[in-house]
């Protein structure tokens, strides 16, 4: 039985280490204590929420998780996920959101352990670069728009974007001033500290420094909401079994699962490039789904790969995942001993760390790279930014996926092709179009197709090659298909070969096949294509093949084709 990650590095654990995590624990603590008791306010849950969560999930983590360094815990992105989900549900109470919450968290656990046994890593990938940036953007926009109200004192009821804006215009009378100079106040603090001094945990700084002004100033006397009283205890394991329709809690789950663990890869990849070690993202679903399960089963709610907290570890030199458990430690002394500071935390105070936490999650810099990179990706991002806008978080996570299945299908529609020739003198095959050079080989054309051929393509890449077909030149021998590139084939590409076979038969042309891989020489073996185009026309290697036509007597132009010849500028 394979030894756990924590138990692994325990043994090979060194006395000099204890001092990095030490202090990158504490660290990990006080970065992770805003955000714990800021984020659970996103989905309308209590600040304990959050602060479960943030001591069970890196306990479950740093049992099953194969980084040494990586820290999970509550996140914008996935808290926004998850409220969402939590108000497709439907539910009534505070209590019921808990539980549902918490039952999403284990659900996502479950999910994550049996997408790793399946070797499911691969749904990491659903959300690319472009599309995640902009998801995230999108999210970002709306948490800047959802802390009005915490800013304001003001209940705002609309939605999107500029619902609330247009609310909030028409509510103005209703505005508590001294809520929103405070709120703005220690936003620009937060700003200012992040700019100038960003060694310093500034979320910490500007919760200290409300708490310390709500008790000398009686903060709710003067009509500015407080967190309230946080329950001073440690919660006891149990099932959650919120009142949900088992169907609804799983693709609710599956939606999370999706964000989490998408945004939480890139975390994990991110850090683990910057310090050369490898992640593998089928291990990772181990961890993730160790954290959220006991984040799930302990009353927290779903969890990710956190940036700030990682980062954190990585600044103080942690060495070890014995790091993250004494940023639990620390957490479980927070909620034992400290409830009564927290319970007078002014809400704006939490409106300026989420705000501030928002801005930094708009990358702006990867959107301008985008724009000039690729605009087509661009335009990807922006549907995702709009998506998660105009129509919501939950339906966001549909277009963001999707965007990006659409964006593989049309890079797939229309593979990139070639035209093969020789260039005088030297050995291997070069593309006619790219290599002025490059001559044709006599009575030969060579098509390359640089991707699979599968059901999307297919009509595309026949059409290629019936345009090659129209400018023959008359003294055409061979038609040589090099399946090099072509990872994979499906039925619907096999019947088109074999209708390029015939096309090919009928103009008297030997039609051949090159360097085929096993699974699509499979295919063309079940579906019949190989026996007809013969075993004699299908070759290992190009060079074999047009050896074999050089080594043939020469034949006649045949009468009535009146094409010209090669053209290059058929290739792309």
């Amino acid at each position: 039985m394979p030894t756990l990650p924590l138990i692994s590095s325990l043994r090979e654990y060194r006395v000099e280490w204890l001092r990095y995590d030490l202090t990158s624990g504490l660290a990990i603590a006080a970065v992770g204590l805003p955000s714990a008791i800021a984020y659970p306010a996103l989905a309308g849950l209590p600040p304990e929420v959050g602060i479960y969560a943030s001591i069970l999930s890196v306990l479950g983590y740093a049992l099953l998780g194969s980084s040494r360094q990586l820290i999970v815990g509550p996140d914008a992105g996935t808290v926004t996920v998850l409220a969402a989900v939590l108000v497709s549900f439907g539910l009534s109470s505070t209590a019921e959101n808990v539980v549902a919450s918490a039952a999403i968290a284990a659900m996502v656990g479950l999910l994550c352990f049996l997408a790793s046994f399946l070797r499911l890593g691969f749904i990491a990938n659903l959300l690319s670069r472009p599309i995640l940036t902009g998801f995230m953007t999108g999210i970002s926009l709306s948490i800047l728009i959802g802390q009005i109200g915490r800013f304001t004192g003001v209940k705002i009821e609309s939605d999107g974007l500029f619902g609330p804006l247009v609310e909030i215009a028409k509510k103005s009378d209703l505005i508590h001033w001294p809520s929103l100079w405070l709120g703005a106040g220690l936003f620009v603090v937060l700003r200012l500290l992040g700019k100038w001094l960003p060694s310093v945990p500034g979320p910490l700084v500007v919760m200290a420094l409300a708490t310390a002004l709500s008790y000398a100033f009686d903060f709710q006397a003067l009509g500015i909401r407080v967190v309230g009283a946080v329950p001073s205890q440690l919660p006891s394991p149990s099932i959650p079994i919120p009142d949900v329709a088992i169907g609804d809690l799983i693709l609710g789950a599956a939606a999370v699962l999706i964000v989490s663990f998408g945004a939480g890869i890139v975390t994990a990849r991110s850090f683990g490039a910057k310090n050369r070690y490898p992640v593998d993202a089928n291990r990772e679903l181990l961890g993730f789904g160790a954290a959220n399960l006991a984040s799930g089963v302990f009353g927290g709610f779903a969890v990710t790969a956190s940036d700030s907290r990682t980062a954190i570890n990585d600044l103080m030199g942690g060495k070890t995942q014995v790091a993250a458990v004494i940023s639990a430690a620390a957490l479980t002394l927070t909620v034992l001993f400290l409830t009564d500071a927290l319970a007078i935390l002014p809400t704006p105070a939490l409106g300026a760390v989420l705000a501030s936490a928002a801005i930094s999650l708009i990358d702006l810099r990867t959107l301008g790279q985008l724009w000039r990179i690729s605009r087509i990706e661009f335009l990807f991002a922006v549907i995702s930014i709009a998506g998660a806008l105009s129509l919501g978080v939950l339906q966001g996570v549909i277009i963001a996926v999707v965007a990006t299945l659409l964006y593989l299908v049309m890079e797939g529609m229309t593979p990139r092709d070639a035209l093969l020739g020789r260039i005088p003198g030297r050995d291997g095959f070069y593309k006619l179009h790219r290599y002025p050079q490059a001559e044709p080989v006599p009575g030969v054309v060579i098509y390359l197709v640089q991707g699979s051929l599968l059901f999307y393509n297919a009509e595309h890449i026949k059409s290629r090659m019936e345009e090659i077909f129209a400018t023959l030149a008359p003294d055409t021998k061979w038609f040589i298909f090099d399946a090099g590139a072509a990872a994979q084939i499906d039925s619907t590409a096999a019947v088109m070969l074999d209708e390029i076979r015939t096309m090919a038969e009928e103009r008297g042309i030997k039609f051949a096949i090159v360097e085929l891989h096993s699974e699509p020489l499979e295919i063309l073996e079940r579906s019949g294509v190989l026996a007809r185009v013969g075993s004699t026309m299908i070759f290992d290697e190009l060079e074999e093949a047009v050896d074999l036509v050089e080594h043939q007597p020469a034949v006649e132009p045949r009468d009535g084709d009146d094409a010209a010849g090669h053209s290059a500028d058929i290739a792309r």
